[in-house]
């Protein structure tokens, strides 16, 4: 009887889906690029799923909401090796802003009685209304602070607005040191925490928030713990 390994990531070992994410407005239209640079065939499965995002990051997966439809161009398929399938997609949401993720499931096409390896690689969507329905970002920050004993930055944020709102990056500056940390999504209703090292002995004054439509300036605070 063989066993299955799962894996989640963004690229295995020569199995890659791209892009990784892609934003639209008013309804989506695009097309996933999978590539199998194994030298074995792949057998691929494709499910779109809907996700929330836990305050640490990390998505939380289920079904796709009834509100939001996908429509394939296919749902399962194999690819050769060093070959690239593309699969074409429409999605439309009943309630904008909407986002799901369509999961690309690479296993081998041959079975055998030994592990059986599965990799699970996401193209997430996001899907804005054509006119923000605030006037501008709304986050609120709850707290931003820098630990000096840890040598870290935590940041808590909160989306209380009914937008889908996109950190596209994050800036952490002291009087002559800047250093850059990846984007996020904010979920309407959603909350982010974040911690990142800080290991300059100058110590940091400001975090930047680079958004959509507006740049967010936050002076830190020093606690000495």
């Amino acid at each position: 009887m063989s066993s299955a390994l799962l894996l989640l990531g963004y690229c295995c070992h020569g199995q890659t889906v791209s892009p990784v994410i892609v934003e639209y407005k008013g309804k989506a239209e695009g097309k996933i690029a999978l590539t199998n640079n194994t030298l074995a065939p792949a057998a691929v499965v494709l499910e779109p799923r809907s996700f929330s995002v836990a305050a640490d990051g990390n998505g939380v997966y289920r079904p796709l909401d009834p509100g939001i439809h996908v429509e394939l161009s296919s749902m399962s398929f194999r690819i050769d090796p060093g070959q690239t399938y593309y699969v074409f997609y429409k999605a439309k949401a009943d309630k904008l802003p909407a986002w799901f993720t369509i999961y690309s499931t690479f296993s081998a096409v041959k079975h055998t009685s030994g592990l059986d390896v599965r990799i699970l690689l996401p193209h997430t969507v996001y899907i804005y209304p054509k006119k923000p329905q605030s006037k501008e970002d709304v986050v609120d920050v709850k707290q931003a602070a820098y630990f000096s004993k840890a040598g870290k930055i935590v940041c808590d944020f909160a989306n209380s607005g009914p937008d889908l709102e996109r950190v596209e990056e994050m800036r952490i500056s002291s009087a002559s040191k800047t250093i850059t940390a990846a984007g996020f999504p904010l979920l309407p209703g959603g909350k982010r925490h974040l911690e990142v090292d800080w290991k300059e002995t100058e110590p940091p004054h400001m975090v930047v928030l680079h958004m959509d439509r507006s740049t967010l300036k936050l002076p830190l605070s020093t606690n000495d713990q």
